[in-house]
């Protein structure tokens, strides 16, 4: 077997090493101290996270994280990553080594950088598994990388994937587990992305003074706002709701999991639930397609704390769509991201694709 000459770095956010407060505390304290993600001074940021947040919010996060952990497969993200990561393997071959990363906490994009250095790998293509760019998910995982790197006393080619919110293989497993559900049974669909604050959207350009009405990010993607996260997750939206015919008036685009008192970007999705109660609406379809992999903010946030909110608004049923996952399709996305659109030819997966 020939040693393999291209390293492809997949990184998804992050997870706790176990669901006890500890472990979620450490996870916490990393992931809300990156001053990519809490964008404020760095002593402030201290004080509030260590101080205030992760006391509080640990112990409770500990128990959804609880909630959702697999007793054999564990977190739910770890687990369908670490399975995007070998059915990638088997689909690009011996030519490449695919490593997995998590931006916070393990497996560490420290150690998958030194297993590719110990390699001599000719060429390293990082994919920050998040399909939207924002500064605090894609940006902070290349400001790692780069961080880690930049100590080597010689280099090997790098590539960065920044975004693939209008990935064609994307948008079509989206739909199709859509359509599992059968779309004709719900009254109106949500799409929920992470929520991110206001202030982070203005630095999208040199100007550091963004206006995402005066941009039109809600209705199209342009040479202005093309870095933008609001732009870019109602384009997704659009390429979804286009494949599956769904009317403009019968959706809506909204954003969870927001942080402190600041202004996040709008509308919180929680909000959007009790509108469209009071309109009438019983039975929701929710996509998340800032995410590919379900994860505590999918399975829990969307599919039981939401639902519950909307039951007690007087819904009557929230059915998460189920993220990118295994899905043959996706991974046959990653491969053409891996490669930058160069040709392989599509391998079956053997055992490991039907048993997922």
């Amino acid at each position: 077997m020939s040693k393999p000459k291209k390293g492809v770095l997949l990184v998804n956010l992050g997870t706790p090493d176990s669901p006890s407060v500890p472990d979620v505390r450490r996870y916490l304290t990393e992931f809300l101290l990156d001053g990519r993600v809490i964008d404020i001074p760095a002593w402030r940021r201290t004080m509030l996270v260590r101080g205030i947040i992760v006391p509080f919010r640990a112990p409770k996060s500990a128990k959804l994280y609880q909630a959702i952990w697999g007793e054999k497969t564990g977190s739910p993200l770890l687990h369908y990553s670490r399975l995007q990561q070998r059915m990638l393997q088997e689909q690009l071959g011996d030519e490449y080594h695919v490593e997995l990363a998590m931006r916070y906490q393990n497996p560490s994009i420290e150690s998958a950088l030194a297993n590719f250095k110990q390699m001599m790998v000719d060429r390293i293509r990082i994919i920050p598994l998040f399909p939207q760019y924002a500064s605090a998910s894609t940006g902070s995982v290349i400001d790692k990388v780069m961080e880690l790197i930049r100590t080597w006393h010689t280099f090997p080619e790098l590539a960065i994937v920044n975004d693939f919110y209008e990935n064609e293989l994307m948008v079509e497993v989206f739909a199709e587990h859509a359509q599992k559900h059968r779309p004709e049974d719900y009254d109106h669909f949500l799409f929920s992305y992470h929520g991110l604050p206001v202030r982070q959207l203005r630095h999208i350009d040199n100007t550091g003074t963004h206006d995402c009405d005066e941009a039109g990010c809600r209705e199209r993607i342009t040479e202005k706002n093309k870095w933008c996260y609001l732009a870019q997750c109602y384009a997704t939206t659009r390429l979804i709701t286009t494949r599956l015919g769904i009317k403009s008036e019968d959706h809506t685009v909204c954003f969870q999991s927001r942080l402190g008192k600041t202004p996040w970007v709008q509308p919180y999705t929680t909000d959007v639930l009790k509108d469209v109660a009071q309109k009438g609406k019983k039975r929701l379809l929710v996509f998340c397609p800032a995410f590919v992999s379900d994860c505590l903010e999918t399975i829990y946030e969307v599919g039981t704390e939401y639902a519950d909110e909307f039951k007690a608004l007087g819904g009557e049923k929230v059915q998460l769509v189920e993220s990118l996952n295994t899905h043959p399709k996706w991974i046959m996305a990653l491969q053409q991201l891996a490669t930058a659109g160069d040709y392989l030819p599509y391998r079956q997966h053997s055992e490991l694709g039907q048993t997922i």
